[in-house]
């Protein structure tokens, strides 16, 4: 009985945060995620951010300007200019949307990364909830 309690209590916990944000109205954290993908140059990331937005994988992708970045590729130091993009989604879409930012993207290894959301302003976080369909 131990074990069995010890290997469904994060089910049970997933299940009693759902359901007092049901009654309540209140955000689980973790519930939504950014991600961060880098991109080559604005055409590539445009091209990303809207593919993303057609699948319907995000609420939002943001296309912040230029940055420079210093990192290790085969052994050498590189450096280069890369335009990022914050992807504002469920949780629940990061696995789904990095396999097809992998499929799209031009770099070998393309950065995705993402960072769950812990708080926020109810009304966006609901926002981007009804804006991005449940898996």
């Amino acid at each position: 009985v131990v074990t069995l309690s010890l290997l469904m209590y994060p089910v049970l916990r997933s299940l009693a945060l759902q359901l007092h944000s049901a009654v309540t109205g209140s955000y689980v954290s973790g519930t939504h995620s950014i991600a961060f993908i880098n991109c080559l140059n604005e055409q590539i990331a445009k091209d990303i951010a809207r593919a993303i937005m057609d699948k319907k994988l995000a609420a939002c992708v943001n296309i912040l300007p230029k940055s420079s970045a210093l990192y290790f590729w085969k052994g050498e130091l590189e450096e280069s200019t890369e335009i990022l993009l914050l992807v504002k989604t469920r949780t629940s879409k990061i696995g789904e949307l990095s396999n097809y930012v992998r499929s799209i993207h031009p770099f070998e290894i393309p950065e995705i990364i993402s960072l769950p959301i812990d708080q926020g302003n109810p009304l966006y976080l609901k926002w981007i909830e009804e804006s991005v369909p449940r898996d």
